[in-house]
């Protein structure tokens, strides 16, 4: 969102009552959530060998780079990074990283089909189309098909390849880009390989509960990151199909996941009132304002903290 699109005067007609207050420390609280969640999710994927001290410096410079980087980049390889300077083991660092991709992915793939049954398509979509990169501009419908069918073929993929196959995953790599045509690309697919081998190995053979353990954080995770909109619109407006809220965020999650902006960082201001405009009684801008400095800046803010006590910390320790 614009500073020109911000109407600040609006904020004057607000009459704050003690349930306005209410929800908007539900939305707080709900980000916290989010938080805890995926620090209790890298202590189970390390073996609790992060503490809850470190294991809160790790996500929130994660959150830190995801914020600083394209969508579509995420900030996975900075991700590598911290964790290995956590736990100190490249091929674990590895597998961690990629398995929470997974599960944030797998969450998505259950949940949409649970949207579907409960909301219905033709409610999912708003009448406005997107440009997508530069092929041209596409209805929300066909993005998020796409998108979904991105996500539900890669995730496949991987799951296959780490917990069947990884070594046939690994030669097909490697003699799919060793074509003319892909060879540009064949030492990344080899690496990639590797990884996929690599995280195969750490994680083959966990338990059950271990996995229940990993997904329902990510459940909680997801879930919660979803219901701080559902908090901040109640904090200026009253009423709402509020389980239709959480579904159109599904769908507009797909397109910040493939947005070429940082964090989704603009995309994000001026889809949220376009996909929930109609609940928001004209407080689009002042809503879409609280959600990115809950779940944007305050990440930017937080992250530029933690950096240089961690740094001092990793770096002392060596």
């Amino acid at each position: 969102m614009m500073a020109k699109d911000f109407d600040a005067d609006s904020y004057a007609n607000v009459h704050w009552t003690l349930r306005s207050i209410f929800f908007l420390v539900l939305a707080i609280i709900l980000e916290v959530i989010r938080d805890i969640a995926y620090m209790y999710r890298i202590r189970l994927l390390t073996d609790k060998k992060i503490s809850w001290r470190h294991s809160f410096q790790t996500i929130m410079l994660w959150e830190f780079a995801s914020a600083l980087t394209p969508s579509v980049v995420g900030g996975s390889a900075v991700a590598l990074y911290i964790v290995n300077k956590e736990i100190d083991n490249v091929g674990k660092s590895t597998a961690i990283v990629m398995i929470t991709a997974l599960l944030d992915e797998m969450f998505y793939i259950v949940m949409v089909p649970l949207i579907f049954v409960f909301v219905g398509f033709n409610e999912l979509f708003i009448n406005t189309e997107f440009k997508l990169f530069s092929f041209g501009n596409f209805p929300t419908e066909t993005i998020f098909i796409i998108g979904y069918g991105f996500i539900l073929m890669l995730t496949s993929i991987i799951t296959f390849a780490i917990f069947f196959k990884p070594h046939v995953f690994k030669k097909i790599l490697e003699k799919l880009f060793n074509v003319s045509l892909l060879k540009r690309w064949h030492k990344k697919a080899i690496k990639t390989g590797e990884e996929i081998v690599i995280t195969s190995q750490e994680m083959r053979g966990k338990s059950i509960g271990f996995w229940a353990k990993a997904f329902g954080s990510t459940m909680f995770s997801w879930t919660a990151r979803f219901l701080v909109i559902n908090a901040l619109i109640l904090v200026l407006v009253e009423g709402g199909d509020h389980f239709l809220i959480y579904a159109r965020q599904l769908v507009m999650w797909v397109i910040l996941l493939i947005s070429p902006t940082p964090g989704g960082s603009g995309v994000a201001e001026f889809m949220l009132p376009k996909f929930l405009g109609e609940f928001m009684n004209g407080y689009g801008n002042e809503i879409a304002l609280g959600w990115r400095l809950l779940s944007y800046y305050s990440y930017l803010i937080i992250g530029s903290i933690v950096l240089p006590v961690w740094l001092r910390r990793v770096y002392r320790k060596r």
